[in-house]
């Protein structure tokens, strides 16, 4: 009987796994680091540096992601045409805006590393903005995304006051 349970941890272990991630009230740099990670493979026991062992990831509610401060106006993409003059800028919300999907995919994209296993990588992440998303058979696992938003103080009920412990 061990056999074939070494057998199935093994197969579970070599095979590429579709994870889900919710993209609700998430951090946006936390969450593409995770995500990097498990892309790349290193959550997993047999990862080798010159061996592609990276998982899907199939991240939904991207139109609710957050920044932590006030990165949605500050934080600056920048891109260049390739003729003189042609450095475009665009701040995070206006990109926001016009794709929900493309902050967390080149926030992701810049944390992979820099050779020719990016692409490779990113070809395995599937974004989308809302809940519906059509890989909904291959997802082996639900992954907890990294850190949770914490609590508006109107969002706690009136029992959640009185129950909180006293300083002084």
């Amino acid at each position: 009987m061990l056999v074939g349970n070494r057998f199935r941890q093994s197969l579970v272990t070599h095979t590429r796994l579709w994870y889900l991630i919710n993209a609700k009230d998430q951090i946006n740099g936390r969450l593409a680091a995770y995500i990097a990670t498990v892309l790349q493979g290193k959550t997993k026991p047999i990862w080798h540096p010159k061996a592609d062992v990276g998982d899907f990831v199939v991240v939904v509610n991207t139109k609710d992601i957050a920044f932590s401060g006030r990165k949605w106006d500050r934080k600056v993409y920048r891109h260049h045409t390739g003729y003189p003059g042609g450095l475009k800028e665009t701040n995070a919300i206006a990109l926001h805006q016009k794709d929900p999907t493309r902050v967390l995919w080149r926030a992701i994209n810049g944390m992979l590393p820099k050779n020719n296993s990016r692409k490779i990588y990113m070809s395995r992440l599937f974004l989308f903005e809302g809940e519906d998303h059509p890989y909904a058979e291959n997802i082996y696992a639900q992954l907890e995304a990294p850190a949770s938003m914490p609590k508006k103080l109107d969002e706690y009920t009136k029992e959640e006051f009185e129950n909180y412990p006293k300083l002084f």
